[in-house]
């Protein structure tokens, strides 16, 4: 297996599974609700100037998260 990342320090344009979501807060359960579950395939696809939010394009849709929501998210990067 891969090593792993937080989804926050993913490089734009590369694509990563979803491992793990720490469970700390009321904002995992609102990812899992927008459907970003363990075994969700993604791609990082741009950083705002100041590095927050991230757009990430996942299940065919483009969702915008924080950067301190996308720090709860664990990552294993894809080989190009």
């Amino acid at each position: 297996m891969a090593a792993t990342v937080k989804l926050s320090a993913l490089p734009v344009g590369a694509s990563a599974v979803v491992r793990d979501i720490q469970k700390t807060d009321s904002s995992s359960v609102r990812l899992r609700e927008m459907g970003l579950l363990v075994g969700t395939e993604l791609t990082l696809v741009r950083c705002a100037p100041l590095g927050d939010p991230l757009e990430i394009k996942m299940r065919g849709y483009h969702l915008t998260l924080r950067k301190s929501e996308a720090s709860l998210v664990t990552v294993e990067p894809k080989e190009p």
